[in-house]
C-alpha cells in the first residue's frame, strides 16, 4: 500500500492505495464521488475527465499514487463556479445531453476550452472537443451550447481562470511536496529531477509532433477524377479525365512538362534515360491477376508551352504474349480561381490506346477500362504529392498497387449492383 495526501474539491484527503489503483476508481469507490464516470477505461472516451492541478486529464489511466500532493477537481467541485454554472444552463437549453453519461467529462472539457480560447467556429469547437465522445446527441446541441457560452466569454471574466495552478499534470509521484501555484507551464525547479522530467516531456512531445507531420506528409490526398464517356472506334479506345490540383498552373506545368517527372508519377511507367530530340525509350509494366505484360518501346513528346499542353505518343510490344500496344496521352492545364482568389489548376487529359494480339480481347473488357480509370486516379494523386513535396526533393517512382485497385473495382461493382437492385 502507498500512503498519499491530495486535495479533492478543496478538501484534504489522506489515504492508502495500491500502486495500481486508478484515480477514477479511487474517486468513485474510496471517496464516493460518482460524478466521475468510467467508460472505455482506455483514456479515449473522455467520460472520466477531471482537473489535476488545473489541467484536464483522464482519471481512468492516471494512477492515484502518481497524484500524491496534487489538487484534484471533479464535476462535484464546480457547484460554485460561474462558468460551469453557465455551461450547465446552456447544455440544458440546447438539449446537449440525453443519457447524461458523457456529460460530466464533457462539461469539464468544455469549461477548459472556453477558459483557454474564444471566438472559435462550430467546426473548430468540434475539433477541440473531439477527445470527448457521445453516443446519444449527435453533438449538435453540445456544439451549440459551447458556442453560445463562448460568445459570452468576455462577460464571464474568464481571465481569472486562465492562470495555471501548477505544472504539467499531477505531482511527480509519492512523497512529492505540495506544488505552489505558478503562472507558467513548467515544473518547479525545486523538485528533484524536475529538469529531467521536463526535458523528457518536451522531447516526447516534439518527437510525437514530428512523427505526426511525417505521417501526414506521406499520406496522399484523395483527388477526385471526373471520367468522360469511354468510346471505342476502329479498335481504339478513347476516354477523357479531368481533375483539380490545389497548386498554381505555372507550378503544375513546371512538373508536367518534365517527361521524366511525369513518368515517375504514372504507375507502371519507366523511362530509360533522358529525352533526346523529343524522343524517349521506356516500358509500361502491367500485372493484372494472371496476366502480366511489359510493353517496351519508344515514344515522342510534343510540348506547347504557350498553350500549357503536352502530347505523348508511344508504341511497343510484349514479348511474353506477342501483343503490341500503341497509345497517346494529351493533357492541357487550365487556370481556375476559387472564390477566395486562390489559384488552382484543372488538368484535362485525353487518352487513347489500342492493343493487338492475344491481349486484344482482354483489352475490350470493362475491367480493363475501369483499370485505366484507376490508373488516372493514381496519377493525379501522385502529381499532387510531388507538387506538395519540398523544392528539389527527389520524386520516387510510383508503384502500381494492383491489389488495392482490384479490390476497389470489386467494391465499386458490388455497390453499383446494390444501387441498381434498390432502384428497381
Amino acid at each position: 500500500m502507498t500512503a498519499i495526501t491530495l486535495t479533492v474539491n478543496g478538501q484534504s484527503v489522506n489515504a492508502e492505495v495500491t500502486p495500481r489503483t486508478h484515480l477514477a476508481d479511487f474517486l468513485r469507490e474510496h471517496l464516493l464521488l460518482t460524478g466521475t464516470h468510467i467508460g472505455c477505461e482506455h483514456g479515449i472516451c473522455g467520460a472520466c475527465t477531471v482537473a489535476i492541478d488545473g489541467e484536464i486529464a483522464r482519471s481512468c489511466i492516471t494512477y492515484a499514487a502518481a497524484c500524491d500532493g496534487a489538487d484534484i477537481r471533479t464535476i462535484e467541485g464546480y457547484d460554485d463556479d460561474a462558468l460551469m454554472g453557465r455551461l450547465r444552463k446552456a447544455f440544458s437549453e440546447a438539449h446537449a445531453l440525453q443519457c447524461g453519461y458523457c456529460t460530466p467529462g464533457m462539461l469539464i472539457a468544455a469549461r477548459d476550452l472556453i477558459r483557454r480560447k474564444g471566438g472559435l467556429s462550430a467546426a473548430e469547437i468540434r475539433t477541440e472537443m473531439s477527445g470527448n465522445l457521445c453516443r446519444c446527441t449527435g453533438y449538435m446541441g453540445i456544439v451549440s451550447a459551447i458556442s453560445k457560452v463562448m460568445a459570452e466569454r468576455a462577460a464571464l471574466d474568464v481571465s481569472s481562470l486562465t492562470v495555471r495552478e501548477a505544472g504539467l499534470g499531477p505531482a511527480p509521484g509519492p512523497a512529492a511536496s505540495k506544488i505552489e501555484p505558478a503562472h507558467e507551464v513548467a515544473l518547479p525547479s525545486s523538485l528533484p529531477g524536475s529538469g529531467r522530467v521536463r526535458n523528457a516531456i518536451e522531447t516526447a512531445r516534439t518527437s510525437r509532433i514530428a512523427s505526426s507531420r511525417t505521417e501526414l506528409a506521406k499520406k496522399p490526398r484523395r483527388i477526385k477524377v471526373e471520367v468522360g464517356a469511354i468510346e471505342e472506334v476502329a479498335g481504339v479506345t478513347r476516354l477523357t479525365q479531368s481533375f483539380l490540383l490545389e497548386h498554381p498552373r505555372d507550378a503544375v506545368w513546371h512538373l508536367m512538362a518534365d517527361i521524366d517527372a511525369v513518368a515517375k508519377c504514372m504507375p507502371g511507367m519507366k523511362i530509360d534515360g533522358p529525352v533526346r530530340d523529343g524522343r524517349a525509350t521506356g516500358r509500361m509494366e502491367i500485372a493484372l491477376g494472371p496476366i502480366k505484360a511489359s510493353f517496351a518501346g519508344e515514344g515522342t513528346v510534343a510540348t506547347f508551352p504557350a498553350e500549357f499542353r503536352q502530347v505523348i505518343t508511344g508504341k511497343g510490344g510484349d514479348r511474353r504474349s506477342g501483343s503490341s500496344a500503341s497509345g497517346e496521352v494529351a493533357y492541357r492545364l487550365r487556370r481556375v480561381a476559387e472564390a477566395a482568389g486562390v489559384e488552382i489548376t484543372r488538368v484535362d487529359v485525353e487518352l487513347s490506346y489500342s492493343l493487338t494480339g492475344p491481349l486484344a480481347q482482354f483489352s475490350r473488357s470493362n475491367l480493363v477500362r475501369d483499370f485505366v480509370t484507376r490508373i488516372g486516379e493514381s496519377f493525379a494523386q501522385n502529381i499532387d504529392a510531388a507538387l506538395a513535396s519540398p523544392a528539389g526533393a527527389e520524386i520516387a517512382p510510383a508503384r502500381l498497387r494492383l491489389g488495392s485497385m482490384v479490390w476497389r473495382l470489386a467494391l465499386d461493382r458490388l455497390l453499383a449492383s446494390v444501387r441498381r437492385l434498390f432502384h428497381r
